[in-house]
């Protein structure tokens, strides 16, 4: 039986060849036991601060302060008309939908959307390039996050060959200027990306493929994704470099470990908006080892 463009057979997937830390590995993602040179570094992935998570039960205590907080956050926005819109980018199984999922958790649903935009149809591609992402902006009050945004154009378009050379150019050309609009019109406006080392993402890959609840999330994309690793960091870098601008920054979120990853994004999002009766010392410190701006992340690297 032939193969299919993901490496499948007999609906199983084929061991794939990668190169992991200047080494040549062979990764049999079917097979239920994580080899060690990954379950080894899976913590400590492409020079991540910490080597274990961070302790449960201080993760719920210091969620639960910044979760209460967020709630007065998004009640000043209801009273003030103010506008939020957070963009969460990364790699796939970077942890944005968990991250999206804590910061609304305990928010008002009918002025608090999360955004995640299917493919595009063919009316769709037929348009302005934004336009679809410009009708799910937050109208006054609301909080609007996007799982995924138009920067799928800065980095698994131009990667998968979903787009030209030519329209990979002229967004990273036009994103800047779009992004002016947005802040001159007072949106209160994040862009995160969480970044993972790639012996974390292929450990979550690999629970993903082995779990009933959520094997559902890995895809043929995820399959082609894990042999593009550096193609992916090459496009990450361009765009940060490109698109980070002082009116609409990139904070680059290391999100080895999801718990202080939630938790960075949440008191950043806290600590850089004037909600009435913020509470300083609920928000707590950053760990600045695992959050920053763009350029200190690329000079770092």
């Amino acid at each position: 039986m032939k193969k299919d463009e993901a490496g499948r057979k007999d609906g199983k997937i084929a061991p794939i060849k990668l190169k992991v830390g200047g080494k040549e590995r062979v990764f049999d993602i079917e097979d239920p036991n994580l080899p060690d040179w990954i379950k080894d570094h899976e913590i400590g992935a492409g020079g991540y601060p910490y080597d274990k998570k961070l302790k449960n039960k201080v993760y719920e205590k210091e969620l639960e302060l910044l979760q209460a907080e967020l709630v007065k956050l998004h009640a000043w926005l209801q009273a003030s008309g103010e506008r939020l819109m957070a963009l969460f980018e990364g790699r796939d199984a970077a942890g944005k939908g968990g991250t999206i999922f804590v910061v609304r958790q305990y928010l008002n649903p009918r002025t608090a959307r999360n955004v995640a935009l299917p493919k595009p149809t063919e009316a769709e591609r037929g348009q302005w390039y934004f336009q679809r992402y410009v009708a799910e902006f937050p109208t006054a009050g609301e909080l609007v996050t996007f799982d995924r945004s138009w920067y799928n154009r800065a980095g698994v378009e131009p990667v998968m060959g979903f787009c030209t050379p030519e329209q990979h150019r002229k967004f990273l050309d036009y994103a800047p200027q779009f992004e002016l609009s947005i802040v001159r019109d007072g949106i209160r406006f994040f862009k995160f990306y969480l970044d993972i080392g790639q012996e974390t993402q292929l450990g979550r890959f690999h629970d993903r493929r082995h779990s009933r609840l959520t094997n559902w999330k890995f895809s043929d994309v995820d399959v082609a994704g894990m042999q593009k690793f550096d193609d992916y960091s090459q496009k990450r870098d361009q765009m940060l470099e490109r698109t980070h601008t002082l009116y609409a920054p990139w904070t680059v979120v290391r999100a080895n470990d999801k718990r202080r990853a939630r938790l960075a994004v949440m008191r950043r999002m806290l600590r850089e908006t004037p909600y009435d009766g913020k509470d300083e010392k609920a928000i707590g410190d950053e760990d600045l080892s695992v959050i920053g701006q763009a350029p200190e992340f690329l000079a770092a690297k």
